[in-house]
């Protein structure tokens, strides 16, 4: 998702989803170090976790049937009599929970409602359910705060797609094309908690889909990610990323861009400019990344934008935006730069913004670089429309969870994501 405040359409926000650079470590594994919690204690919920009560996220997981998946963990954990037992676990029910958001995305299995089966705030509102059990669970044999963390990090990966990224051979022992491509969860949701977001969708619908290219079958493998700047500085997007990407023929970070429009993103910026992220958190600062010595302050896209701009994707228009905003080298002041940075520059915002969709474009781009990938691997940034609701629909107050305008325009994006995909799986 990227903010779009000072680099035009002005109020508009979106969300990034894809790959990353190299991030700063994040914390050691669990080892079981640190204080016990004792039996009946449990951390405090997140802001995230704390809006999980409202109507709204109460209304979309009943009408999608996933109002039980917190309370099935629930009872797992009650039975769990070691840390290694509730491990495997949170794991288990995390893949499940993908697999199950996966699945009603695409068509298989029941409904469980009337909600949208293209809907992916389903997985959003029942991960924080889950993340809100694991918080406050306290069991009999007592958890450390290290070892509470470390579930709820495995619970993340695993319900996010993260670990299940997987390229089988083709049927006739063939080898497929290989393309990775991510989305985000839901955001800005004190301003209206019904928000769905595209790129999340959107990566529900891909996974594990075969499309058809010029040199023959590609599957698209997905996982989705936090609007959270401390997963990112820990790491989330190098750790699911950094064993893929020499493996991959192509990757795209997606993610809820300006309104009416998808862009292809060509340069992004190290720069986080501030604004909340899901559990109300700001950043203002160089994006955090290993050995920040050799760590520029661009990185570029190498998809195929030009082919993807001249086809015919879909009724929304796509562009090559190529503008930046940066300090001059020597100078003081950001100053927007319609045809991308100047020699020497810093970076104040790259083309998808200065919030977590600039920054996992600009994660996932300079791990592809540093991984010596740069003039043979294609990737990128793509920002889609804004998702919106019909016009009737529009007040956060008084209005319904979903109408047919929005779920026309969120299919209609889906589609036309998967279409600049195959264009430049085409193009490369």
């Amino acid at each position: 998702m990227g903010r779009r405040g000072r680099v035009g359409a002005r109020g508009a926000v979106g969300l990034v989803a894809l790959f990353a650079g190299l991030a700063v470590p994040g914390p050691a594994a669990a080892s079981g170090s640190g204080p016990a919690a004792a039996p009946g204690a449990s951390a405090a919920l997140t802001v995230e976790e704390q809006r999980l009560d409202r109507a709204v996220p109460q209304e979309i997981l009943r009408r999608s049937g996933f109002d039980g998946v917190a309370a099935e963990l629930e009872r797992a954990l009650a039975g769990a009599r070691s840390y290694e037992q509730a491990e495997r676990i949170v794991v288990r029910e995390g893949s499940r929970l993908w697999t199950r958001a996966v699945d009603r995305a695409q068509g298989r299995g029941p409904a469980g409602g009337d909600l949208s089966r293209d809907d992916d705030r389903p997985l959003y509102w029942a991960r924080l359910g889950m993340t809100r059990e694991v918080r406050a669970w306290a069991p009999k044999f007592g958890l450390s705060d290290a070892r509470r963390a470390s579930l709820l990090g495995r619970l993340e990966q695993a319900s996010r797609g993260q670990d299940a990224i997987s390229y089988p051979r083709s049927a006739d022992g063939k080898g497929l094309k290989r393309i990775l491509v991510t989305g985000f969860d839901p955001f800005t949701l004190d301003r209206d908690i019904r928000i769905s977001n595209p790129s999340g969708a959107t990566a529900l619908a891909l996974d594990g889909t075969v499309i058809r290219t010029a040199d023959g079958p590609a599957r698209i493998e997905t996982a989705v990610f936090p609007v959270r700047w401390q997963d990112f500085a820990d790491g989330t997007v190098e750790r699911t990323l950094r064993g893929q990407l020499p493996r991959v023929d192509l990757f795209a970070t997606v993610s809820q861009g300006r309104v009416g429009r998808f862009d292809i993103e060509r340069t992004n910026g190290a720069w986080r400019g501030g604004f909340p992220d899901n559990d109300d958190v700001a950043r203002t600062e160089t994006v955090p990344v290993t050995d920040p010595a050799t760590q520029p302050q661009w990185t570029s896209t190498t998809l195929p934008y030009a082919e993807i701009v001249a086809a015919t994707t879909g009724r929304f228009p796509v562009y090559d935006n190529t503008s930046v905003t940066e300090i001059p080298a020597g100078g003081t002041t950001p100053v927007v730069r319609p045809e991308g940075p100047t020699a020497g520059s810093t970076a104040r915002a790259g083309g998808g913004g200065d919030y977590l969709s600039n920054e996992i474009a600009y994660r996932a781009t300079l791990l592809r670089d540093r991984l010596g990938l740069h003039d043979t691997l294609p990737g990128g940034h793509v920002h889609t429309p804004v998702l919106q609701f019909g016009a009737g629909n529009t007040d956060p107050a008084t209005g319904t969870v979903t109408d047919p305008e929005f779920v026309r325009n969120r299919l209609d994006i889906i589609a036309q994501v998967r279409a600049i995909v195959g264009v430049a799986a085409d193009a490369s």
